[in-house]
């Protein structure tokens, strides 16, 4: 079976809906939390089946409030791409992808929002990527995408919500299987927070079953591009 190695940057975020499809499909996946006392980050064999970059809750990537193990994730992120090991970056984690694609990342405020991300090719995630699908972003900073990348998807603004770097690395700037409680615990976990998240936080609970049907054919396509189903 194969073992994915994920990256948490909080206590609060980790894989929420994602997990069940990863679980149905006998993949199995490994938390690694290098925030912790005496956690650590994977070395190279232990991402042999994968890895993912989760988001960082207040933690960013330009600068402002880089999280602490930035330049470390950025030689994995090269480590994977140059290997060809599947990638997901969600989040903060899509911004560690794009720096080690050969792009970077710009200063933004941290935000809480729940809204709508539109589909920009017929054929993105091999067919299975929804015309339209919930974006949900708890992050702070946004990438800025490599001349290589391809855009999936965009939000209403025409930002990049998912892109493709390569054969087999894929960045998200929402979380496709965020949870109403993942959210709340980031809001107690940190002293910084969202601005009235209140109105957010209804929102996500009311998107709960879209969030749900919409990650069946992502998932599908996640596990597709990334050969996670692959020897």
């Amino acid at each position: 079976m194969r073992t994915i190695a994920v990256v948490q940057h909080t206590s609060a975020e980790f894989l929420g809906l994602i997990e069940d499809h990863l679980e149905g499909r006998r993949i199995r996946f490994r938390y690694y939390r290098p925030f912790t006392s005496g956690g650590k980050l994977p070395v190279a064999a232990d991402m042999a089946g994968g890895l993912v970059l989760l988001g960082g809750g207040p933690w960013g990537s330009a600068g402002e409030r880089d999280v602490p193990t930035l330049a470390s994730e950025v030689e994995l992120a090269r480590h994977a791409l140059a290997s060809g090991i599947p990638l997901l970056g969600i989040g903060l984690g899509a911004q560690v992808l794009s720096i080690a694609a050969g792009g970077g990342s710009v200063a933004a405020p941290l935000v809480f929002d729940v809204g709508e991300a539109l589909r920009q090719r017929e054929d993105a995630l091999q067919g299975f990527l929804p015309e339209c699908f919930p974006l949900v972003r708890y992050m702070r900073d946004r990438p800025v995408l490599p001349t290589t990348a391809e855009v999936l998807a965009t939000d209403v603004d025409g930002e990049p919500a998912v892109f493709q770097v390569g054969g087999r690395a894929l960045g998200f700037t929402g979380h496709p299987g965020m949870k109403t409680a993942m959210v709340e615990d980031l809001i107690m976990e940190f002293a910084e927070g969202p601005v009235e998240p209140g109105p957010a936080l209804d929102s996500l609970r009311e998107r709960r079953p879209a969030i749900e049907d919409a990650l069946v054919p992502l998932m599908t396509g996640i596990v597709k591009v990334l050969g996670l189903m692959e020897p």
